[in-house]
């Protein structure tokens, strides 16, 4: 007998019914002629796997171009001396991208995952240009809401396929593998622009990489990756599922996912909260670094290192909660960032930052695939889109909240105080997810009932 994924440790799934938000997945679930060669599973799906992988990787080295270099241009060229007004480039990367992300979601359950893939590439094509041009900050700002545009409909999107092709056994697996690729790009494109700057100057030099990402990440999208909406439907299949007159609306799920739902609620809050101190450390620790002394070529190497760690870890963790479960990897990675990031404030050399940035990568590494793989877990393959864009629009809101509260509280207490907070919202984070959430990941004898 089939367990239904809407129903993980006593959950209820009675919600009123909207027939527009399953009409795709139903009409694929009865056997339509694109389900006949539908399989679930990362081996069945090796190849188009593989390519999402590296696409994520232009992604990821999309925004990676900008975290060694956008703080010393702020300061050095545009002569921004206030932390919140340098930091104003996060925010509005941070606000963009979390409400694409909702959107994102959506439009991949209506439209498809392709369609919104490759429109997140358009989007991105302008952004080196205006970057190693803009004139002024504003121009500066105005390229990060399109990057933020283009992050939250790419990122997301390889995400929901990923999700789509590798089926519920190895979902942490599959994330981990996911934003493996995406943050050691964004790892591997800070050290170079870092080195770029560092031998040529702050522009346009260390942007043509920009180029070359943004085009490649958009062939590859056009001519090579293929829809996933009917792995959804084979999985709806698969396991059964709620009749049509259960199926969630859009705002059921927004709630859910936001309130309601004590696992899926814990996630949101916890996702926030990682990227609430992963942009303090975006637009601060640069800033820190420079202020010890260390050299451009130093400053980019300390802002690989978190990144990097963050993203080779995570194809141990994603694989690992896949084991031994999610509660307790996300609880204890949130506490283990909160660690690293002291260590930093406490830090005055270059091995000291750069033990507290790995420290940080690998608290990060804990949580950020376990989190998208507890949302997988919880939510019902025909309204996990959905979900996840929810989850994504709180997450990567904390980039605005994290930027805006760092910088004011920088501006007023100086770096480390804006450090301190972010450590104590980071601890107190793991508290809720310890004492709100329970386990996600159903037992191997239930998954094979």
């Amino acid at each position: 007998m089939a367990v239904r994924p809407s129903l993980v440790r006593g959950e209820p799934d009675g919600f009123e019914t909207r027939k527009e938000y399953v009409h795709d997945f139903q009409s694929g679930a009865r056997g339509g002629p694109a389900m006949t060669s539908v399989r679930l599973g990362l081996r069945e799906n090796l190849a188009q796997f593989s390519l999402l992988v590296v696409v994520n990787a232009f992604v990821g080295a999309m925004v990676g171009m900008e975290r060694t270099i956008l703080p010393p241009i702020a300061e050095q060229e545009f002569h921004l001396s206030a932390k919140t007004a340098v930091l104003s480039f996060i925010v509005v990367f941070g606000v963009t991208k979390a409400l694409t992300n909702y959107l994102a979601g959506r439009l991949s359950d209506r439209l498809g995952r392709k369609h919104v893939l490759v429109g997140g590439w358009l989007v991105a094509v302008p952004v080196p240009f205006l970057l190693m041009w803009a004139p002024s900050w504003t121009w500066v700002l105005v390229a990060n809401a399109l990057l933020g545009v283009s992050q939250g409909l790419t990122w997301s999107t390889t995400v929901i396929m990923k999700i789509d092709l590798a089926g519920p056994e190895k979902r942490g697996f599959a994330m981990g593998l996911n934003e493996f690729a995406g943050y050691f790009a964004v790892a591997g494109s800070a050290l170079a622009t870092g080195f770029i700057a560092a031998h040529y100057g702050l522009r346009p030099e260390p942007f043509y990489l920009g180029v070359a990402f943004a085009a490649i990440g958009l062939f590859l999208s056009v001519f090579f990756v293929r829809e996933t909406k009917h792995h959804v439907a084979a999985e709806v299949k698969i396991n059964g599922g709620p009749p049509l007159e259960n199926m969630p609306t859009q705002r059921e799920v927004f709630w859910r996912t936001t309130f309601l739902d004590k696992n899926l609620s814990s996630v949101s809050q916890a996702g926030l909260v990682n990227n609430l101190n992963d942009g303090m450390a975006w637009g601060l620790f640069p800033l820190l670094f420079a202020a010890a002394q260390m050299n451009l070529g130093q400053v980019g190497t300390l802002a690989a290192i978190y990144p990097a760690t963050w993203g080779m870890a995570q194809l141990v963790t994603g694989a690992w909660s896949d084991r031994v479960g999610r509660k307790w990897l996300i609880a204890c990675g949130m506490w283990v960032q909160a660690v690293g990031i002291v260590l930093v404030i406490l830090a005055s050399e270059f091995a000291g930052f750069a033990t507290g940035a790995a420290l940080l990568g690998i608290g990060t590494a804990m949580v950020y695939p376990t989190l998208l793989a507890a949302i997988g877990d919880v939510a019902h393959p025909s309204w996990r889109a959905s979900s996840v864009g929810v989850y994504r629009l709180w997450r990567d809101l904390g980039y605005a909240i994290g930027a805006l509260l760092a910088g004011v509280t920088a501006d007023a207490f100086g770096l480390a105080a804006a450090m301190w907070l972010v450590a104590a919202l980071t601890f107190a984070s793991g508290l809720i997810v310890a004492v709100r959430m329970r386990e996600t990941l159903r037992s191997p004898t239930a998954q094979g009932a």
